[in-house]
């Protein structure tokens, strides 16, 4: 399995499934001020992902929950714990969390995803040793579709959010 790196935006990926970088699911969403992923997907998908989310309870650490994707254009995201109680990442839970992401999407037989880098945001990890985490584990996955790791990049994410502002709405 290849993995393709690319710099931009995670929510800009012509990609079937999405990874958000989530925790394990123990506060509500909405006493939470989601950042990083979640709070893009919260601004361009709204609520409802969220909504969804909290109806799978706690999640162990490096586990997933799949819903929706709200107003984004993909068949789903799958939300990973990657970061524990004290909002830190470690290897294991970056490790797991990729596995278990990339099972679900075989599982639920999506051809695409799009990882960000899990743990290198709020919990602190360098991102570069997340990047080569995230990349050494899709690369061991037997998983047969596209997997892409996206380093978010503000300039490339902003030239993609004018883009999609002269692109019809759906």
């Amino acid at each position: 399995m290849t993995v393709k790196v690319v710099s931009g935006d995670l929510l800009d990926q012509e990609v079937e499934v999405i990874v958000n970088a989530w925790n394990r699911n123990l506060i509500p969403w909405w006493l939470l001020l989601p950042q990083g992923v979640s709070g893009a997907i919260k601004r361009r998908g709204g609520i409802a992902p969220f909504k969804e989310l909290r109806k799978h309870g706690v999640l162990p650490l490096g586990g997933v929950a799949v819903t929706g994707a709200g107003r984004l254009p993909f068949k789903a995201i799958i939300h990973v714990a990657g970061i524990g109680h004290l909002w830190m990442s470690s290897e294991k839970s970056i490790r797991q969390s990729v596995r278990s992401a990339i099972a679900k999407a075989k599982e639920m037989n999506f051809l695409s995803i799009a990882f960000p880098l899990i743990g290198a945001g709020t919990g602190g990890g360098s991102p570069e040793k997340v990047e080569k985490m995230i990349c050494e584990e899709i690369e061991k996955s037997d998983y047969d579709g596209q997997a892409i790791v996206v380093r978010y990049s503000p300039k490339k994410a902003e030239q993609g959010a004018a883009a999609d502002a002269d692109k019809p709405r759906r």
